[in-house]
């Protein structure tokens, strides 16, 4: 099986202020209006993260998203006034900052150790 396109998805209930929200996450609009109540990033050359009106199932996501420097991505995100809190490390693996939308999904972000 080869795989070659990951599209992941975060439910919210309150979509105007959904958009709002991601936009200020990733530091632009959504870079695909798929309908009034589905919007898409391209996060990486092969990653998307969509959000989609879903009352039934909001705030029940958790998305990771690996970063060259968490440090940086921190400091991004606090300037577009989004809080993650602090760092902490995961195991060997690296650390991660984890911010919430205001529905409760979770989005963190990780820096992988190097080897």
């Amino acid at each position: 099986m080869t795989m070659e396109l990951l599209f992941a998805g975060v439910a919210v209930e309150a979509f105007p202020g959904a958009v709002e929200w991601y936009s200020r996450l990733f530091g632009r609009a959504a870079d695909v209006v798929v309908t009034d109540q589905e919007i898409m990033w391209r996060i990486a050359d092969t990653a998307w993260l969509y959000v989609i009106e879903d009352a039934g199932r909001a705030g029940r996501s958790l998305v990771t998203i690996s970063v060259s420097d968490l440090d940086q991505t921190v400091a991004d995100l606090d300037a577009r006034g989004i809080s993650s809190g602090r760092i902490e490390t995961v195991g060997d693996a690296g650390r991660k900052a984890t911010v919430t939308d205001p529905e409760g999904n979770s989005i963190a972000f990780i820096q992988v150790a190097a080897a």
